[in-house]
């Protein structure tokens, strides 16, 4: 018994194992292996917009197929690796990239939380050095000590 449970879960994990390149099929790859090449370095630059976290290359979800047959068709078609990514950038937007292009947007959602968190510790010690040269209260005499502790017990 203890036998059939590990081949099991041998069998379980080459199947899981292999289970990516079972994203790629062959009816999708071109004869002209130079073309071929080039797909394949589009397409593994390609965010799978239904996984997000796969390249369309690697997933196996319908709409990364679709995708890697667009890019294939656009590849036939005569257009440049660039001209390839603008088409799919512009139907799909930035977010389709998985290494994002530098531009001001980017650069803003990078640099963002590094200068908020210089502006906070700028505050903090702005406050604590006023804080440290305000005037302290004078304490109080003993005259006075005497008429609040009166007050208070009546």
């Amino acid at each position: 018994m203890k036998g059939i449970a590990v081949r099991l879960a041998l069998l379980l994990t080459l199947i899981f194992a292999a289970s990516p390149s079972f994203a790629f099929n062959p009816d999708e790859v071109l004869k002209d292996p130079v073309l071929e090449q080039r797909a394949r370095n589009l397409t593994s630059q390609l965010r799978c917009m239904v996984c997000q976290n796969q390249s369309i290359d690697d997933s196996n979800a319908a709409l990364a197929r679709d995708l890697r047959v667009l890019v294939r068709d656009r590849l036939v078609e005569g257009d440049s690796d660039q001209a390839v990514i603008d088409y799919v950038v512009s139907r799909y937007g930035e977010f389709v990239l998985l290494k994002p292009r530098l531009s001001l947007r980017t650069a803003l959602l990078w640099g963002a939380p590094i200068v908020l968190t210089l502006a906070g510790i700028c505050a903090v010690l702005v406050f604590s050095r006023r804080r440290a040269n305000q005037e302290r209260p004078e304490r109080l005499s003993a005259e006075e000590e005497e008429r609040i502790r009166n007050l208070i017990e009546k």
